[in-house]
């Protein structure tokens, strides 16, 4: 009997479970779609138990899709988005919303925290709201009443853990992520939890990505679809399992995802941090770290685009039963590279690398009477990858050059958005068959764990890929010159960016 694994990854936006062969085919996805809830400017919120019914969701429609039988799937790999907190009682109920990496409350604290580097230092997680350290610190100050009654504070990930097997774990890539963990120790660091307020017991427990849960109710056993021992194995979070997935784990390895948000990452021997503070550095392994920098504004920009832009495509697509983002994406693809002269700040939610600046703003500069609605299109999905590329070069001063580019994410099946990433960073762009690179890399450490595999390396065997975009050099050239423009623009707008984050909470 052929044995199957399931990588499922919380996501912003939906839980996605993806059903694989051990060799990395896929078999059948599935994903289950949740909201993101915006109570008050700046807050981001989200329903802890809506998502874990979306979770469960997609483990049944996977495993039906798939024609699989509860006994062939050997174990379920986990994967979550970073800088989830949640405030939960005795009971594991939740007692605030899941306050996502998005959320921007804690600005004035992190603004604050910022200037103590040794923080950074020590953590490798950069200061700014996404980070829970931020957002507990704010909790503390604002007398946030599930604050002040929590037992404990968990991500996304420890939620569920927490009610389908009563185990406070939490990986090291998901608890460097929090602020509060020494990536040189391995441990929650005492210092900094005084500073959050936070006390030891009321943290899960730092363990490596192959731990393993067991022991599903009978239950929500088979509401999945499962057998009650089924192992899930902890994971980490999808940025490390995005590099992994798409076998970026060698030196010069560099993956880059656009889903969301954003990520430029290359795994390290060994941790690096400095006093600048550009890119995030965060535990994987017990010898293996994973550097880069995320970008607030990735497949966000292109829906504010969609929204703002494409009511003609939108109105369109939902006629002829078509897709909107593919219209829009004919369109931009009318326009030469460079977008005549017209580029676009996407900081529409702030932003993350290498800048941490919660205030920044999007802009369109350079507009005149001859452009149009295509050239605004594609000079959003341009300003996207200028913005990774600038995170990039700060990856770069720490990690080195990058020698192989791989591409993954829901951007990966555009060829107008993987070509604009291959003529902006000038180098080849991999893609893998499946765009699913974090599911998969949550399966494969999964089936590390169950020794169905030898070792994290030999992934690199199992990921069938699909194509290599090459780099067309005049286009290069033309990018090169307007992203010297781009890069001092952040810079020049920063003071008046300030100014209008104020205008606009005040507002």
């Amino acid at each position: 009997m052929e044995k199957y694994v399931i990588g499922l990854d919380i996501g912003t936006t939906s839980a996605k479970a993806v059903l694989f062969r051990k060799n990395g085919l896929v078999i059948a996805e599935s994903e289950s779609a949740y909201s993101v809830n915006h109570p008050q400017p700046s807050w981001v919120e989200q329903d802890p138990i809506i998502i874990e019914k979306a979770a469960i969701s997609a483990i049944a429609t996977v495993i039906k899709k798939g024609n699989a039988m509860k006994e062939q799937v050997c174990a379920i790999g986990l994967s979550t988005a970073m800088h989830s907190l949640i405030c939960i009682n005795d009971k594991h109920d939740p007692l605030s919303p899941s306050i996502i990496w998005a959320d921007g409350r804690s600005v004035e604290q992190a603004s604050k925290l910022r200037l103590q580097t040794d923080i950074y230092l020590k953590t490798g997680t950069p200061i700014h709201p996404m980070s829970p350290l931020c957002k507990l610190v704010w909790m503390k100050e604002n007398d946030y009443q599930p604050y002040k009654e929590a037992d404990m504070f968990v991500s996304i990930k420890e939620f569920l853990l927490l009610r389908w097997f009563g185990e406070a774990v939490v990986d090291y890539s998901v608890a460097s992520a929090t602020g509060l963990f020494n990536i040189h120790t391995f441990d929650w660091e005492d210092d900094i939890l005084e500073i959050a307020g936070v006390r030891r017991e009321q943290l899960s427990r730092p363990v490596a990505p192959t731990a393993i849960c067991q022991g599903l109710p009978k239950e929500i056993a088979n509401e999945m679809g499962l057998k009650e021992d089924t192992p899930f194995v902890l994971g980490g979070s999808d940025g490390p399992l995005a590099n992994l997935g798409i076998g970026a784990i060698e030196p010069g390895d560099v993956a880059i995802t656009v889903g969301t948000s954003g990520a430029i990452r290359q795994m390290a021997s060994k941790p690096r941090t400095d006093e600048k503070q550009e890119i995030f550095c965060y535990g994987v392994t017990d010898d293996l770290w994973i550097m880069g920098g995320p970008t607030n504004n990735g497949g966000i920009v292109f829906q504010w685009m969609r929204d703002v832009l494409g009511e003609k495509e939108v109105e369109l697509a939902l006629s002829q039963g078509g897709n909107a983002y593919d219209l829009l994406t004919k369109l931009a693809s009318t326009v030469s590279p460079g977008s005549n002269g017209l580029l676009f700040l996407p900081f529409l939610n702030g932003e993350r690398a290498p800048y941490w600046d919660a205030n920044a703003r999007g802009s369109f500069i350079g507009l005149t009477l001859a452009h149009k609605k295509e050239h605004m299109i594609r000079a959003g999905l341009e300003g996207v990858v200028y913005s990774l590329y600038s995170v990039g070069e700060a990856l770069e001063r720490l990690a080195g050059e990058p020698v192989n580019l791989f591409a993954s994410g829901g951007f990966a099946r555009s060829p107008l958005w993987l070509q604009m990433v291959a003529d902006i960073f000038g180098h080849p762009v991999q893609v893998p068959e499946s765009h699913q690179s974090s599911a998969w890399g949550a399966a494969w450490f999964a089936l590390l764990a169950v020794e169905e595999v030898s070792s994290l390396e030999a992934i690199k065997e199992s990921i069938p890929m699909k194509q290599t975009i090459e780099p067309n050099r005049v286009s290069h050239d033309v990018y090169q010159e307007l992203y010297g423009t781009y890069r001092q623009l952040y810079a020049a707008l920063k003071p008046h960016f300030f100014a209008l984050a104020n205008f606009q909470r005040n507002s």
